[in-house]
Formats: C-alpha cells, structure tokens, sequence
C-alpha cells in the first residue's frame, strides 16, 4: 500500500531527524542545532489556537532558533493565523513517492553510482559546494534506521552524492547533489535508480523524496521516473527572522 501522507511526514523526520523533539503544549519543537529548516520547524500537534502560538515562539527563541512553523496538510487554520501575525510562506515542498520496484527496474551504468558508508571526504566537499554543511551531515549521522549515502562519477569525473534512510518500510532519499558538469546527462536518474536498488535490499517497499517546489529540474526528474506527487508542505517564517 502507498504510504500515504501522514505517514511520508513521519519518514520525514524518521530520515532526516532533528537533534531532539521537545513538546511544548500542543506543538513539537524540533531543536536543529544548524542542521536546516526541515529539523528547526515547530509543527501542530493537535488544534491550537492564537494563545498557543507564543509558547511556540518563546521555545524557538529559547533555542537560538528563528521563529519557523512547518504547514502540514490540515494545518489550514493554523496557516492563516500565521498570515495575520506576519509570518511569511517559504520554500513550498513537494513529497513523492513510488513502490521501489517501479524504480528499481535498471542498474545504472557501471562505475557510474556506488553506495558506501561513512561518507567520503569528496562527498563532504560536494555537499558544502551545494551548501549542505556540517548541520546537515550530523542530520545524517542521527538517521537510526538503514542509511547510505550515493557516491557517482560520469566522464571520468565525480558526478555528485545524496543521502538514503529508510523508516518504516520506506526508504527517502536527501541531500541529492549532482555537480553542475555533470547535469542534464542523466546522474540524477542512475543516483535514484542506485538509490532504489539499495532500498530494495534493505528490505523497503516504498522509496520517496522532498522536493522544493521551485526546483523544476528535479520535479521534472521524479515524474519521469513515475513518482507519485502525494502531498506538500510549506514554512511560515515571521518576516522578522528573514534574512
């Protein structure tokens, strides 16, 4: 059965967690010690009203954190007080899905894409390239469940990295880098396609990813290879903490 979006929210912070989860009331906090929106956002959870919104703010603060929320689906009313009170929509994000079988259906090329953990040191210099800094490489190194990470060379030149882990049957992929050399020749499909086949092997049934909206060549990349879009969410940020 396709994980439906509830549950792709769970993957989420199963895959890529935050350094620790703190209720406050109806909310949880996630404290991301510079690890990135995804593990710094305060999510709902159960009905809030306007009164509850200060505690949320006052725990993000606390952390050193801006003031960030993330709007999931059935956070409608929450999404509009935010509005009144200031808060900004960023980085709106797509999640797709597909059974790994669908993906996992031809090996890349050979020498072409590799998994291996820990990460490399090219692979470290490759994230940081694309701004993904130590923040997020202990994001990876917190994943509980399998984790990998996809190493790949085409034309005889390093072709980019990204991150796998599997929660709860089902394996996401993050933190996907192709070098720009290297685009628009087909890494991004053989690193999903290698991405698959480990996933297969450790036992998922499901592979998804997170794709912000704006990212056309990557949206265009996951429907091809016959993704599912299943659901979004997005940020609001008060307009004071945007840099």
């Amino acid at each position: 059965m396709t994980p439906d979006i509830q549950t792709l929210y769970d993957v989420v912070d199963g895959t890529w967690p935050a350094a620790a989860f703190h209720r406050e009331g109806p909310w949880t906090i996630r404290e991301g010690q510079g690890g990135g929106q995804r593990v710094s956002a305060a999510t709902a959870t159960e009905p809030v009203t306007e009164s509850d919104i200060p505690r949320a703010e006052a725990a993000m603060q606390a952390l050193g954190q801006p003031r960030l929320f993330m709007i999931r689906q059935g956070d409608e009313t929450l999404d509009a007080m935010l509005a009144a009170r200031g808060y900004r929509v960023v980085d709106p994000v797509n999640l797709y899905v597909a059974p790994v079988a669908d993906i996992a259906t031809e090996r890349p090329p050979r020498i072409t894409t590799f998994t291996v953990w820990e990460p490399l040191a090219i692979q470290i210099d490759i994230w940081a390239e694309g701004g993904i800094g130590p923040g997020r490489i202990a994001v990876m190194q917190r994943a509980k469940g399998p984790r990998t990470s996809l190493i790949g060379r085409l034309n005889d030149h390093p072709g980019g990295t990204g991150f796998v882990a599997i929660h709860d049957g089902t394996a996401m992929v993050h933190a996907l880098e192709v070098l720009e050399p290297q685009r628009k020749q087909g890494m991004g499909r053989y690193f999903m396609r290698e991405a698959a086949f480990w996933a297969q092997a450790n036992g998922a049934t499901h592979l998804a990813v997170a794709c912000t909206q704006g990212n056309e060549g990557a949206n265009a990349l996951y429907s091809s290879l016959g993704m599912t879009l299943v659901g979004q969410y997005h940020y609001r940020k008060h307009e004071e903490d945007i840099a």
